[in-house]
């Protein structure tokens, strides 16, 4: 535990961010799963509608200084490229 009163209150707001942050990356790795089990399972157009609904996620992530932007891009791009190939593959 720190001795300074100002470290004191910085450690409770880390814990307080850190819980915050963990709950978001949470969020977006749960609609990532989502989009990926509905390319595995064939359904196409719910494929679609969970890859807006992850962009938002994901986008309200990288505002909130939880990701890097380029990585978001990355994750973005990688679910829209699975999808994208299940269109090719029919």
């Amino acid at each position: 535990m720190p001795n300074i009163k100002s470290s004191e209150r910085s450690v409770k707001t880390d814990a307080l961010r850190r819980a915050n942050n963990f709950a978001t990356r949470s969020v977006v790795r749960t609609v990532a799963r989502k989009v990926l089990g509905s390319t595995e399972a064939g359904n196409a157009e719910e494929a679609k509608n969970l890859l807006s609904k992850a962009s938002s996620v994901i986008d309200k992530a990288v505002a909130k200084g939880v990701i890097h932007k380029n990585a978001a891009a990355r994750k973005k791009s990688r679910l829209a490229k699975r999808i994208n190939q299940m269109n090719i593959a029919k």
